[in-house]
């Protein structure tokens, strides 16, 4: 999770803005993006980043999953 330095915050309000702000740094910075110059969407779909990022990838899936739920009323949404 990316820390924000004071008031700095997300332009983005909506759900699972904060996940979403991560896994795009975390595909940026990562070596696929940035050596061989491949676009983020390339890299997921070949499979070529770190594991960090995967993570995200599925914490961003299940928060998005989470938005659809019902009983997400009870539970609260997931992701941060």
């Amino acid at each position: 999770m990316m820390r924000y330095e004071g008031d700095e915050k997300l332009a983005d309000e909506s759900a699972c803005a904060g996940v979403r702000a991560d896994l795009k740094m975390c595909l940026l910075e990562s070596d696929c993006c940035r050596i061989d110059k491949k676009t983020p969407r390339e890299c997921l779909r070949l499979n070529r980043v770190p594991e960090e990022c995967q993570v995200l990838r599925n914490t961003f899936f299940e928060c998005k999953r989470s938005i659809l739920d019902n009983r997400q009323r009870f539970r609260g949404r997931k992701g941060y």
